[in-house]
């Protein structure tokens, strides 16, 4: 056993036992050959539906247990993923403090995700002092893998990756310049490098991207953190293109299946698009 960091997180057996259905199966095996990973939606935010004051502000909703459940959700994944927007804005480790996971209480790195960053233009300019760089070299996490179009990365970056364990991920560019990645291909990319669960934790444009009906059937579950506060006007909001049909407006999206649960002051909310 490693000595205990001293801000290792704890979850209760009991709040684990509620989650248990809306999570990758424990023998993650039972997904091999799969052509998508399995993918869980998970993020907090207020009670009306902002993740952030402002673009590149960083603010805390969480309390203390659905932090830990986060951590919890981590642990259960093989792969977390954000976009380059956050990873530029909040400088994320983007580990998992569970008690007992590697490097916080045991050897090794088990129950610890692998970090992957949506970075089509490689805009993320990290260096080595960046947290979750450290975290790496302290055996507390893992280095990232960087998903890109750029068939040659800068040259830097791509050092600082190879010796840390991680690496950039090419994929094909749209062919439309404004054309977004397609998240089948990212889901893809991330299933060929053997992870077999991916946690998609933000921000609000990556969050927003996924929730369109074309995507419903990739996305495994969704588990949302509501804090109870407001943010107020002018924050980054978490809400769906709108859709229309027979010239009405209808709903973005409806979650099926969905279950509420307290942990502390929050509520969690668990639900899929599962017929």
């Amino acid at each position: 056993m490693t000595s205990v960091p001293r801000d290792v997180l704890k979850f209760p057996l009991a709040s684990r036992a509620l989650l248990e259905s809306y999570l990758p199966p424990v023998d993650q095996s039972q997904n091999d050959g799969h052509s998508y990973p399995f993918t869980t939606v998970t993020f907090a935010n207020s009670l009306d539906s902002q993740l952030a004051l402002s673009p590149g502000t960083q603010t805390v909703l969480s309390g203390p247990h659905s932090k830990a459940m986060t951590h919890y959700l981590r642990s259960r994944h093989d792969a977390i993923l954000i976009g380059v927007g956050t990873a530029i804005a909040d400088n994320p480790g983007l580990n998992c403090r569970i008690e007992g996971v590697g490097g916080y209480g045991s050897e090794g790195l088990d129950g610890q995700p692998r970090p992957i960053i949506i970075d089509p233009q490689a805009r993320w300019d990290f260096t080595e002092k960046h947290k979750i760089f450290q975290l790496a070299r302290e055996g507390k996490g893992r280095a990232p893998y960087i998903i890109t179009t750029l068939a040659s990365p800068p040259a830097e970056q791509r050092a600082i990756l190879a010796r840390a364990g991680g690496k950039f991920i090419t994929l094909a560019p749209a062919q439309d310049v404004n054309q977004k990645l397609l998240w089948t291909e990212i889901l893809k990319a991330i299933s060929m490098e053997g992870l077999r669960s991916v946690m998609i934790e933000g921000g609000a444009a990556v969050i927003n991207s996924l929730l369109v009906p074309e995507y419903f059937s990739v996305i495994s579950s969704v588990i949302i953190t509501i804090a109870p506060t407001w943010l107020g006007e002018g924050g980054v909001v978490v809400s769906p293109p709108r859709r229309t049909e027979d010239g009405k407006a209808i709903s973005a999206a409806r979650l099926k299946h969905v279950e509420w649960h307290p942990f502390g002051e929050d509520i969690v909310l668990c639900g899929d698009f599962k017929e």
